[in-house]
């Protein structure tokens, strides 16, 4: 039908008729067009349920097995295993029993938590809102990384609209505003934060998780409760890793959680990070593994160039020191790992600590900008005259 009537305009259109007669006839062949677009657009809507009703009726011939519904995400072992009560919290235990304190009473002071990366700032703040508004997580938390987002506009919009919203929380609750890397905000931010601080103290608490307390303004630290992280020790990062590899079924050794233990410097983020990626990439922890993944000077290697060092042995030191360089690393690299490995080498005490001297001027020479081989060569060298001196 519709063929029919699209050739009865067509024939109809090409007739010898006059102007304003063939005008009419296009505005209705325009009409009758545009109605055809709309039944085509009509009939694609319709045709694929039609056509998926056929199909069921067919059966599948496909050996290709069903997806399941429901597949396990894979996430990140730093957020799998990240603590939500206090009691899972490594490391800090003094620290964290004050917020327990707090979060028992209810009337949470604002706070700033200082100390170095990945042993807890925000995963602590984190647990003490859970615990403090229950159900309302979500609406009564706001959760910023000031590296990001630490211009005055975000105070002036964000955190300021976020304290004006009227949230229903339990008696003696308030809204919290997380700022994560706080140190990063400028100083323009800062004082406008303090001043929103003062406005909204009656319905919003403010929690700050910084590297350096130092760089956050006087007015900020008078408000708010100081709270200091330290870094893990080595046996608590180890038995996190324990628990965490026989969780997973992973295959390991002691050396080689000893290992991550050693790149991790105290950091349990590095620590998972090291040990998911190793597990990732190998199946088994082992210390080659890791330190293929972690890509730092091989301990073993620092050592046995230490050891040459304490016996005078200049050529065979800087033959391992040639080495490492031509592997690529940097010399804050080596001189880091110089160190870590030097403190826990079984030298007389006078012996060490003069080695450990030596090592700190080499590295602020190499902080400076003097970063060649010459200067770690030069550093093997004082080590060797130390130890001819006190043999």
């Amino acid at each position: 039908k519709l063929t029919r009537a699209f050739t009865f305009f067509i024939k109809d259109l090409c007739w010898p008729y006059g102007h304003e007669v063939r005008g009419r006839k296009i505005l209705k062949l325009k009409r009758f067009l545009f109605f055809l677009l709309l039944l085509l657009q009509f009939s694609r809507n319709i045709m694929p349920s039609e056509a998926s009703e056929d199909m069921e009726c067919i059966p599948s011939t496909s050996k290709a097995p069903p997806v399941k519904p429901s597949q396990k995400k894979h996430l990140p072992w730093i957020e799998k295993y990240r603590p939500t009560k206090f009691e899972d919290i490594v490391g800090n235990a003094d620290t964290v029993s004050r917020l327990g304190i707090f979060a028992t009473q209810g009337n949470v002071p604002n706070i700033i938590i200082a100390g170095p990366p990945g042993v807890g700032k925000t995963t602590t703040i984190l647990c003490l809102a859970r615990i403090l508004l229950g159900a309302s997580f979500r609406e009564a938390v706001l959760e910023l990384n000031a590296s990001n987002e630490r211009g005055i506009d975000v105070v002036r919009n964000k955190i300021k609209m976020f304290a004006q919203q009227k949230v229903t929380l339990p008696p003696s609750r308030q809204k919290i505003v997380i700022l994560d890397e706080a140190d990063s905000m400028t100083e323009g931010a800062q004082q406008a934060l303090r001043r929103t601080m003062e406005i909204y103290s009656s319905t919003t608490r403010f929690a700050l998780a910084c590297n350096n307390s130092e760089k956050i303004i006087e007015p900020i630290q008078s408000r708010c409760a100081m709270l200091r992280f330290t870094k893990l020790s080595d046996a608590q990062i180890l038995a996190k890793l324990i628990q965490v590899s026989q969780l997973e079924g992973l295959e390991y050794t002691a050396e080689g959680l000893e290992a991550i233990v050693f790149t991790a410097q105290g950091d349990m983020r590095q620590a998972l990070n090291n040990l998911q990626s190793t597990a990732n990439g190998f199946g088994s922890i082992k210390p080659d593994n890791v330190f293929k993944v972690c890509d730092e000077p091989h301990p073993i290697l620092v050592q046995e160039m230490l050891e040459h060092c304490s016996q005078g042995d200049i050529h065979k030191a800087y033959k391992i020191m040639a080495k490492l360089w031509k592997l690529g690393y940097s010399a804050e690299d080596i001189i880091g790992n110089i160190f870590r490995v030097s403190k826990r080498m079984n030298l007389d005490e006078k012996v060490k600590l003069y080695f450990i001297r030596e090592i700190g001027e080499t590295h602020m020479k190499i902080v400076d900008g003097n970063n060649s081989l010459v200067q770690m060569s030069g550093l093997l060298a004082r080590l060797c005259e130390l130890s001819h001196k006190f043999q």
